[in-house]
């Protein structure tokens, strides 16, 4: 007999003094419950799911019916299972643990990072450590971006993008619940986010060094990091392109000398870049081809693998070490306290533009993804204010000729 036709009779267990009994009804799996006088009280359904009964009460019988219809379609659909007692926040910092991403690319640590502190810094705060995953509804995470959205609450003004970003592990989280069958319906799905009026804030000016202060930053460079930053002027590197070169991503041999960049070091880890356009190639000046040659013979690793810049110890370099104890005291000698690593990629891209270097070639020189963001990124540091207006009077006699005749 299949599971949908059972027809037993479920034990009942009555309290003390209670007489209340069931009784089969002409359809399988459905029970008038009967109180000691014989009156109905009620319905009961109940269906097999692994073995066991699983009873749901209903008020008339016609809802019984309706119950049990429901309940073995979703068990046939491998959607009825025993609810989760898993409490929210508990799912959510185990989750983040396990979670491998859903694309092809998978799943970056820096990325996993990110998650796990944005959940223990918004959701901890605000859900109950009670609330279990089967109880989270819309309604309740709807109230949650609300609260992203309250600047009383937070201290300053959430940026749309921001609220944003910080329901995206939440939303992932219970997607890995639904896919898992611990929650039959995402709660996530169709969840509205702010779209605000944007306040005017001014952009922060990019600000690049003058050509003397670039040259005396160079010459000053501690003799260890010199090579460093001669790259990052040179090549327009970010930091944590620079840091995670390898001997093999400089091809130094052959007639046309190239930097390959192809990993960044973030937060400790060495990663490809984020889009495909950070993978590039930027062809090095002679000189500096004579100088990075001299700094690899001089390196004791030389196996193809070792990073190309390292501290004292040979292990990779700290960002932030090295921008408080060797580029600061340098920058505050050339009176450019604001700078850091990233003005010498600003320096680089201005001047490039200052001697009419083709704008898509110098975006991708940057690995930007586009010449249109190049633009946008450096409008200010074109040369000339304005284009003025052009002259289309006749300069030649034979112009001027043409025009009377006309």
């Amino acid at each position: 007999m299949s599971d949908s036709q059972d027809t037993s009779v479920p034990e009942e267990r009555p309290g003390c003094g209670d007489r209340r009994r069931l009784v089969k009804t002409k359809t399988p799996g459905v029970f008038k419950r009967i109180d000691g006088h014989g009156q109905i009280v009620g319905y009961v359904t109940v269906i097999r799911v692994a073995g066991k009964q699983r009873k749901r009460n209903a008020r008339t019988y016609e809802a019984a019916r309706r119950i049990k219809r429901e309940s073995e379609t979703d068990r046939d659909r491998g959607e009825l299972q025993e609810p989760t007692t898993t409490a929210f926040l508990r799912f959510l910092d185990e989750w983040v643990e396990r979670y491998r991403g859903q694309g092809r690319r998978g799943f970056r640590e820096n990325t996993r990072d990110e998650y796990r502190r944005l959940i223990e810094k918004y959701a901890h705060p605000y859900f109950s450590s009670k609330l279990r995953l089967v109880d989270v509804t819309t309604f309740q995470l709807a109230r949650f971006v609300d609260w992203l959205a309250d600047e009383g609450e937070q201290g300053k003004r959430l940026s749309d993008a921001t609220v944003a970003n910080i329901v995206i592990p939440l939303r992932a989280a219970l997607t890995t619940a639904k896919r898992e069958g611990l929650i039959r319906h995402n709660p996530g799905h169709g969840l509205a986010l702010p779209h605000r009026e944007e306040i005017a804030e001014e952009e922060e000016e990019i600000k690049v060094f003058s050509r003397e202060q670039l040259s005396a930053v160079l010459a000053m460079a501690p003799e260890r990091h010199e090579v460093l930053f001669e790259v990052l002027a040179t090549c327009g590197l970010r930091i944590s392109e620079a840091i995670a070169l390898q001997r093999l991503h400089l091809q130094i041999d052959g007639s046309e000398p190239e930097v390959c960049v192809r990993r960044a070091m973030v937060k400790g880890r060495i990663e490809p870049p984020k889009t495909k356009y950070g993978r590039r190639e930027i062809r090095l000046p002679a000189s500096l081809v004579y100088r990075l040659r001299a700094h690899l013979t001089a390196l004791e690793d030389q196996d193809s693998t070792a990073l190309v810049f390292t501290n004292r110890e040979g292990n990779p370099i700290e960002p932030g070490n090295l921008r408080r104890r060797g580029l600061k005291p340098l920058v505050q000698e050339v009176d450019a306290p604001w700078a850091g690593f990233h003005t010498f990629r600003h320096t680089f891209a201005s001047l490039h533009l200052s001697r009419g270097t083709n704008l898509l070639q110098l975006s991708r020189a940057l690995g930007h993804h586009s010449a249109a963001f190049t633009l946008s990124r450096y409008t200010h540091l074109l040369p000339g204010d304005e284009a003025p207006a052009l002259d289309l009077s006749p300069t030649t006699p034979a112009e001027l000729l043409v025009g009377a005749d006309a």
